[in-house]
């Protein structure tokens, strides 16, 4: 049985790599030096941190029999630049980081909580993780006081998008993140739940 729970600092080890999947489909220029021993500190580092875990953000975990088998990371759009402080901070106390520390591009839309990072293990993929995730997060984000959810998406993963969009998310703009154009996506909460009823 999947259990969805928050995130707590115990939890970093597992999150990590699934968070690491993410950073190798971006395909980052700034990351392509840096020994991915080193990157893994860094995620792990941050996913044991207050802000990380219901402070400024919120992490969600998809767990069977005590192992982590996904993770979703997001944060209101305000405490964005303060969440990504996080990882330039860490990343500055690793050696291979330290002449270009990690700092994350804009990513969130005004009056959104944005889900900055959805993954799941390899090898649980095609198994509905992801949804019951999303299917989730509204139970998180109405703690926040937030009405939408906002989410990016690579032009190159038209999958995911109609995940999101089996999942109400329509999109709403487009920005580019490093060097991969991306859609913005929205969930309006009010509207979903209205619909629902």
């Amino acid at each position: 049985m999947v259990i969805i729970r928050e995130a707590t600092p115990d939890d970093a080890g597992q999150i990590a790599p699934l968070i690491n999947l993410i950073y190798d489909e971006m395909q980052l220029d700034e990351l392509e030096d840096v020994p991915e021993g080193d990157l893994l500190k860094v995620i792990r580092a941050a996913y044991r941190t207050p802000t990380y875990l219901s402070g400024a953000a919120t992490t969600v975990v998809a767990e069977i029999n005590h192992q982590i088998i996904g993770v979703a990371f997001g944060y209101p759009d305000k405490n964005e630049d303060t969440v990504d402080a996080v990882l330039t901070k860490i990343s500055r106390r690793v050696k291979s980081f330290q002449t270009q520390p990690l700092t994350p591009d804009p990513e969130a839309f005004k009056n959104e909580w944005y889900l900055d990072s959805i993954a799941v293990d390899p090898n649980y993929q095609g198994h509905g993780i992801g949804s019951q995730l999303l299917r989730a997060l509204p139970r998180f984000v109405k703690n926040t006081g937030m009405a939408t959810i906002g989410l990016n998406v690579d032009f190159t993963n038209p999958s995911a998008k109609r995940l999101y969009q089996g999942h109400a998310f329509e999109t709403v703009g487009t920005m580019m993140i490093g060097d991969h154009r991306y859609y913005h996506m929205q969930r309006n909460l009010k509207r979903a739940t209205a619909m629902a009823s």
